[in-house]
Formats: C-alpha cells, sequence, structure tokens
C-alpha cells in the first residue's frame, strides 16, 4: 500500500480523545475526554501535523474525519457485534484479567479471538492510509496488539511504536493464552515497544525468545527481516503542573472546604477513586478501614471514608456482580458501625469532572490505593500533585506501578488484611513533619517526572531506535 496520507505522526487507540455528547440545542457534538494521555500527546500531535485515530464510544455509523480544538480527528466505528466480541469480549473477557495476574478468570472465545483480528486489521488499514511517507505512529494499548504487524506488512516504510498502559504478564500466565504467538508476532510489527515497568519488558523479551525463537539480547530482538526490536520502560505519569494549578484555584479550595464540612468536618478523611473494577482492591481496603473502626482505633467521628467508584463497563456480568457486592458491604457497614448523619463510609457511584476531583484530592487527609495489579495507577500521583501544602499521606499497594517511584508512600500488600489495617492506622496517626517529609519527596519525584517527559522520552527512543529510517519527530514545543 503506497501513501496516500498527509500525517507525519499518527496515534492509533482504542478511543478517540473526545466522546459523544448532546449540545445544549440538542444536536450531537464532542466533549474532550478526561485522561492523562490527550494531555501526553496533544502538544506531540499539533507539533507534527497528527492525526488520532480511535472508536468514539457507541454503535454510530458514516462518521467522517473532523478537527476538534485543532486536532485531526478520525473515528471508527464499532456494530453491537464488534463491541461484544472485541471490546467487551476478547479485550476485556480475556487480556485484561490475563493481564492482570489472573485476579478474576480470563475467558478463551474462537469468535471473540476473530474479532479482534478484524478489529485491528481495520485500524491498521485505517492508519496506512492516513500516514505520510515514512511517518512515525504510535500505537496504544492492549486492544490494539495485532495493529503493528498488519501496519508493517501495509506500509514497511513507516516508524511504529507500541506502548501498553496495563500490566504484561510473567511467562506462566501469558503462555495460557491460545493465541500467544500471533500476539507476540503483532507486537514485534512495532520498532519500539514500551511497557510501564522493567519487569514487563523483560517479560515480553524472555517470552520472545521461548516462544518465537529470535535471538535476543538484553532489550533488543532480533528479526529474521534484519530488523531490531527494542522493548523498554516508558513509567506514564500525569500533567503534574495543570493538578497543581487547579488544586491551589479558589473554587477547588472553596469546593473542598464544602465537601469536608458535608461530611461532619472529622478529623480525618480517607479517600479512595477508582474505576469500579475487581483488580482495584475496593472491597478489601473497605474491610480493613471497617475493622479499624470495629476494633476501637477510631470512630465515625474520628473518621469517614470516602469511596468514589466510578462506573465501568456495566455490561459486564463480572463488573455488576461487583458493583452488588460493595453495595451490600457499604449498607452492612454503615448498618454495624455508622450512626445517625454518620456513616462510615460516604460511596459514590459516579464519574465527576477534573475540578471535582482536585477538590477531593484536596479535601482527603489520607489517600488509599490499593489494587491488586496496576499498570501504572495514576490517581495516586494526582493526589501527590494535589497536596501542594506538602501534607497528607498516601497509602499504595506495591502492585501498583506507582510503587516503584512512589517509594515514600506506605507500601501494602491488598491481599494482607492485618498488613494494610496497620498502615492505614499509622497513616492515621502520623505526625505533621513524618506527612511532610514523605510527601515533599514524591512530588518532586512527579514534578521530574511528569506526562510530557514520558511522551517525549518514548519519541526520542523511537526516533533512535531507526535513526536513518523514517522522518523524525518534531519534539512538543513546551512553555
Amino acid at each position: 500500500m503506497s501513501s496516500t496520507g498527509s500525517s507525519d505522526l499518527v496515534i492509533v487507540a482504542n478511543r478517540l480523545p473526545v466522546d459523544r455528547v448532546e449540545l445544549n440545542d440538542g444536536t450531537p457534538g464532542w466533549r474532550r475526554s478526561p485522561g492523562g494521555l490527550v494531555t501526553a500527546i496533544e502538544p506531540v500531535m499539533r507539533a507534527n501535523e497528527g492525526t488520532w485515530i480511535g472508536w468514539p464510544g457507541g454503535t454510530e455509523q458514516d462518521l467522517k474525519p473532523f478537527e476538534d480544538d485543532g486536532m485531526d480527528l478520525v473515528p471508527m466505528t464499532m456494530t453491537d457485534r464488534e463491541i461484544e466480541n472485541h471490546y467487551e469480549g476478547f479485550s476485556n473477557g480475556t487480556l485484561w484479567p490475563l493481564y492482570h495476574d489472573l485476579v478474576a478468570k480470563p475467558e478463551f472465545h474462537r469468535e471473540w479471538w476473530d474479532a479482534y483480528v478484524a478489529v485491528n486489521r481495520r485500524f491498521a488499514e485505517k492508519a496506512a492510509e492516513h500516514a505520510s511517507e515514512d511517518a512515525t505512529v504510535w500505537v496504544h494499548d492492549y486492544q490494539m496488539q495485532l495493529v503493528p504487524q498488519m501496519l508493517r506488512e501495509l506500509r514497511p516504510d513507516l516508524r511504529i511504536g507500541f506502548y501498553l498502559h496495563i500490566p504484561f504478564p510473567p511467562a506462566e500466565l501469558f503462555q495460557q493464552l491460545p493465541w500467544r504467538r500471533q500476539i507476540l508476532e503483532g507486537l514485534l510489527g512495532a520498532d519500539l515497544v514500551g511497557f510501564q515497568l522493567p519487569g514487563a519488558a523483560a517479560n515480553f523479551v524472555r517470552l520472545v525468545r521461548q516462544r518465537v525463537g529470535h535471538k535476543t539480547h538484553r532489550d533488543l530482538i532480533y528479526l529474521p527481516d534484519g530488523r531490531t526490536v527494542r522493548a523498554g520502560a516508558f513509567p506514564i505519569s500525569i500533567d503534574a503542573a495543570g493538578f497543581e494549578e487547579l488544586s491551589r484555584s479558589e473554587p477547588v479550595g472553596k469546593r473542598a472546604a464544602e465537601i469536608r464540612e458535608a461530611l461532619g468536618s472529622p478529623r480525618k478523611v480517607f479517600l479512595g477513586i477508582d474505576r469500579l473494577d475487581y483488580t482495584k482492591g475496593i472491597y478489601a481496603r473497605l474491610r480493613a478501614f471497617s475493622e479499624l473502626i470495629a476494633d476501637g482505633h477510631f470512630d465515625v467521628e474520628d473518621a469517614v471514608f470516602v469511596q468514589v467508584a466510578v462506573p465501568s463497563r456495566e455490561q459486564v456480568e463480572q463488573y455488576r456482580i461487583l458493583r452488588d457486592e460493595i453495595d451490600r458491604l457499604v449498607g452492612r457497614i454503615n448498618g454495624d458501625l455508622g450512626r445517625i448523619g454518620r456513616p462510615a463510609i460516604s460511596y459514590l457511584h459516579s464519574s465527576y469532572p477534573r475540578e471535582e476531583m482536585a477538590a477531593l484530592y484536596r479535601m482527603a487527609d489520607i489517600m488509599v490505593v490499593t489494587p491488586y495489579r496496576d499498570g501504572m495507577n495514576l490517581v495516586a500521583k494526582e493526589y501527590v500533585a494535589c497536596r501542594f501544602e506538602d501534607d497528607g499521606a498516601l497509602v499504595l499497594s506495591e502492585f501498583a506501578g506507582a510503587a516503584d517511584e512512589l517509594r515514600q508512600a506506605w507500601l501494602i500488600n491488598p491481599y494482607d488484611i492485618n498488613g494494610m489495617k496497620a498502615a492505614l492506622l499509622e497513616a492515621y496517626q502520623a505526625d505533621d513533619r513524618e506527612l511532610g517529609r514523605r510527601m515533599r519527596a514524591m512530588r518532586k519525584t512527579i514534578s521530574q517526572h511528569d506526562v510530557a517527559a514520558w511522551a517525549d522520552s518514548f519519541m526520542a527512543e523511537l526516533a533512535a531506535v531507526r535513526p536513518t529510517h523514517g522522518k523524525a519527530v518534531r519534539p512538543a514545543r513546551r512553555s
């Protein structure tokens, strides 16, 4: 396939950076999606006249490419059956639990795999169509793991990068996948395969050596066609300065005080903010908190736990079951331990805009992030960014990628309820000096390694992998 496109940089992701919404006049429109990925990539896209290819959600057909806030966007359509088999099925019923250490049991269905292949091929063809000669294509995440190889076959002139935002499992787990070799070969279409942590990159290289048979040396994979593929760790981050600026704003400060007052102005507020997902450890953390009250370490006058559970994949049976389990647990805890006007847990099953999230971060004394497995977990970093007075405590699962950087958090094993209780109590009892020492160190880490640095480091490495091939991507001009 020859080049017909005009974009020197093409982003391929499952979702567009905008969501379909109904405007005030009743007509359909677009709204910028929340999330760090857009913040990271947008400046690089603008500097390179980039194009973003993704699914806008839903089943709306015949959507044309359009521009939104200066970004060229190409919407991909999906049928109900493709959503069921590719997105809810293979992506989130097979790969998601498999890549998260089998926290839930993955399902292996051939019709799911067929849909995954078909959707990946359509995305690859669209990227080939829009990329200019010798362009750079950056493919994102577990829903698109076959795109690099498919795109390489269509457009061998391209420089291709792939980044996996979730964990990559060890060989003992990955080998359960019936299509393990196809996934590995799909990723090897890229020149650079990026992961959150060094261990994930090492898992990938080891699997390629064992299952595909290519020669490897450290982080390099040597292919029979003469190409060299590099696997590396690029820990993703957040717009730290943007979150701090938001948390310092007067409206956010006022809102934080309102929330705290509405909670009854307790001595300490614990906070959890997660997608409602079985990997996040919500049930265990609420249980640990309730046991601290039942054991007499503090009562509902002293502390309250605010848990925000953002709705997620509600058509999937496992997620509906999880929601029911947490609803019952919260009801039982509040029934046993709460008082009139003083529930032990304030539970909110809803999503909130960035400003409300910043107010929650600023309001909370102790952030509790306890996933059983997480690629990174940006909530932990967002909380740290919002603590501009160097106060507050972070209780963090050692199985979140963020634990590699935020070493001054109270690190816990989420499977150890007693250990979690001890860490929550230590954070509750810590004095200002201890809190300040820990928070200053964490804030320094995230300010030095923000989302812009992440995007720039990946792009620089991608350019270096094949220095004689393709156009160089211009770095974003950052103020």
